[in-house]
């Protein structure tokens, strides 16, 4: 029988912050970024109010005018390896690129976190929209967006073939007979593809949930075929209920259509909400930062979906400039929704750098309005879940103590862990073992 939804929530550790604000909060540490005892903390926290996962964000390529958090931050598979023996239940997840890494060290990497975990880990799939990448990786250019996603799609293939190394059952460890290894169930991938040529086997066994859970952030027409393909669950940004709904059916059609349940996608959107006693005063929070806001600074962060594009250069009150060609091998998806948004409304440069050079949100209010907007959305088939920015202490707070005991009130959310895999949180299961499987399938016929 089909099981009941619930409603996933992971907590995006930001450190000092990605916007212009949140670094200057007088309870935030200034070194949190690269502060374990800050990621420890924010872990244990989202833990005891019974989160899915913690989420790290990462990107290969930086400038002055990056944001703080950005600048100076630590490592996320070294820091995820720490997080796991800090904590128990929650889930782990880690973003790492496919252009500039190799499948075999990756599949390593977050199968060791897996083990050290015992069935937590997780990897966000991202190919890198910063074209300056390149340059801290022996490149003259960045890889173009149609390659990088073809690469993405056998690079993930491979890593998870290498994960399949060896049967569950391979170790015998009969120390009276003197076998270890059963050495009929150890694997060499032999892959050859376009891209990667992959020997193995890896030298690890599969962890308790099998595989690491796969996500993924893309939202070009490329990204989101990747995630209908590949991902167990899927980062977005969505500005409104309308534009949530319409991610969620598409991502889920595409999934639907290569023949994935897509009840096995988890959809989870960025969460930013403003909390108050009242909506009046958390209206009146959300005036008063956007009034803190310095122009530059929104115009530096527009610039980073075309690769840190100068906007400054331009006439800030005339028409958007046309720049939709910058698009094409950065953040593509999300820089070409602003090129046609612009275009549409015929904004000005400063009119969007108001609208996309921060993040704006649509959850505003007391902590009653914040619960009633995200059962809205989860409701209404926008969102599986969401993914909470967590920078500000007394925000954090407010959400875990105020709002996410109204979620679980309703039924919405979780009052205990049901499982201790990330698998098991999502409701997700565990990938069957393709060797297995197919000695399976001969065995019957």
């Amino acid at each position: 029988m089909p099981q009941p939804r619930h409603l996933h929530l992971g907590a995006i550790l930001e450190g000092v912050g990605t916007d212009q604000q949140a670094w200057r909060d007088p309870a935030l540490p200034a070194n949190a970024s690269i502060d374990i005892d800050w990621y420890i903390e924010q872990a244990r926290l989202a833990e005891a109010a019974k989160f899915d996962l913690v989420f790290i964000v990462d990107s290969p390529y930086i400038t002055p005018d990056t944001a703080p958090h950005f600048l100076n931050r630590l490592e996320p598979l070294t820091l995820l390896s720490a997080l796991a023996v800090a904590t128990s239940h929650i889930g782990l997840v880690g973003t790492l690129t496919t252009s500039y890494w190799e499948p075999y060290n990756v599949a390593r990497q977050f199968g060791s976190l897996d083990h050290i975990s015992k069935g937590r880990a997780g990897w966000n799939v991202v190919t890198t929209g910063l074209e300056g990448a390149a340059g801290n990786y022996g490149r003259d250019a960045h890889f173009p967006h149609a390659e990088r996603y073809a690469r993405a799609r056998e690079f993930v293939d491979v890593v998870q073939g290498l994960w399949d190394s060896y049967e569950d059952d391979a170790f015998v460890a009969d120390k009276a007979a003197g076998v270890f290894l059963d050495k009929s169930k150890q694997h060499r991938l032999d892959h050859k593809g376009e891209f990667f040529a992959v020997a193995g086997p890896l030298a690890l066994t599969r962890s308790p949930q099998g595989q690491p859970v796969i996500f993924q952030a893309g939202d070009s027409t490329q990204g989101r075929d990747l995630g209908a393909a590949i991902a167990d669950g899927t980062f977005t940004i969505a500005s409104d209920l309308a534009a949530g709904q319409a991610y969620y059916a598409d991502l889920k059609a595409r999934a639907a259509a290569l023949g994935r349940d897509p009840e096995h996608i988890q959809v989870l959107p960025g969460l930013s909400p403003i909390i108050a006693e009242t909506d009046e005063e958390a209206q009146a929070i959300a005036r008063a930062q956007e009034d803190a806001l310095d122009f530059g600074k929104l115009l530096v962060q527009l610039g980073r979906a075309f690769n840190y594009h100068d906007f400054a250069q331009y006439d800030p009150d005339g028409p958007f400039p046309d720049v939709s060609s910058l698009s094409l091998n950065s953040y593509k998806g999300y820089a070409e929704r602003i090129v046609a948004t612009a275009a549409a409304e015929s904004l000005t440069l400063r009119q969007t750098a108001w609208r996309f050079g921060h993040w704006r949100s649509d959850f505003v209010g007391s902590p009653k309005t914040i619960a009633d907007q995200i059962e809205r959305w989860f409701l209404g088939r926008a969102a599986d879940g969401f993914n909470l920015r967590v920078t500000r202490p007394a925000d954090f707070a407010l959400f875990r103590e105020q709002v996410v005991p109204i979620l679980q009130e309703r039924g919405l959310f979780r009052k205990d862990y049901a499982g201790r895999t990330l698998r098991e949180h999502l409701g997700i299961p565990v990938p069957a073992h393709r060797h297995a499987a197919e000695a399976f399938a001969q065995a019957a016929e």
